[in-house]
């Protein structure tokens, strides 16, 4: 795929609408890179003028700050607002809830102020203004979509229309899990615990969210998080579920859709 950086496009002169913010899962991870690859298909058929940073981008410190090494999440986001203002950048689109999160509301506060977009508001808007047109009778249509709230889009920023707004375009029957929105419950990977062993208890909390995914009698489960995609498709395949029960990213559906 030729997915134009920065450095490449200030050299001939260029500025993009928006910076795509790929993140540590999607650049490294190898399911995520399926939602990285997606989204980049998306944004190259709607024809919209995009970047990346490619090396130049750091992780944005999320991680360090929610296990408490502030020291660090404070060298690393100084470093990113460092280079994010010397290219100009004014627009960050990303498919991570988590920096979406820490871009949005906790960057302005060490200098770094700019307008931040969650890649499922992002795809709703392309939807809106008529640029993405879904195929008839699409890949998905009329099979029974569950959407799981992160929380870092959820509860955090109150964004839960904007991706079910995308899975209606596609002509599905959406079907909520009984804790949704507001109300959702945690996959078990925010707050640093994606990297950590869990306290002991009863039950894993992404075995717990998974199972309620699947008792909806969903053939797909809807995420918005990388991280979060990581939690239910390690839950499903506890329940050995996973030859009938998809876990996909809204743009993976919508590049599908397209």
């Amino acid at each position: 795929m030729q997915v134009p950086t920065m450095a490449e496009m200030m050299a001939g002169g260029e500025t993009p609408e928006v910076l795509f913010w790929v993140g540590c899962a999607g650049s490294f991870d190898q399911r995520a890179q399926k939602i990285t690859k997606a989204f980049v298909t998306i944004l190259d058929k709607v024809g919209i003028k995009y970047a990346i940073l490619g090396k130049e981008e750091m992780c944005t410190g999320d991680p360090a700050r929610r296990a408490g090494n502030e020291f660090m999440f404070q060298m690393m986001a100084y470093q990113n607002i460092q280079v994010l203002d010397g290219y100009g950048i004014k627009k960050i689109v990303t498919a991570c809830p988590h920096c979406f999160n820490i871009f949005k509301n906790e960057y302005p506060a060490l200098g770094g102020s700019y307008e931040v977009i969650h890649h499922a508001t992002f795809l709703q808007q392309l939807i809106d203004e008529g640029k993405i047109n879904m195929k008839e009778g699409g890949a998905f249509k009329g099979k029974k979509i569950t959407y799981h709230d992160s929380c870092y889009l959820g509860r955090a920023n109150d964004i839960y229309e904007a991706p079910r707004k995308v899975l209606e375009a596609m002509d599905v029957a959406l079907v909520e899990m009984k804790r949704c929105k507001s109300n959702g419950l945690c996959c078990g990977a925010g707050g640093a615990q994606m990297f950590k062993e869990e306290e002991k208890g009863t039950i894993r909390i992404n075995i717990e969210r998974s199972n309620e995914a699947i008792d909806t009698g969903a053939n797909v489960i809807a995420a918005a998080c990388p991280f979060c995609n990581t939690m239910l498709t390690d839950g499903v395949k506890n329940r050995e579920k996973e030859n009938e029960v998809a876990v996909l990213d809204i743009a993976e559906l919508v590049a599908a859709s397209m």
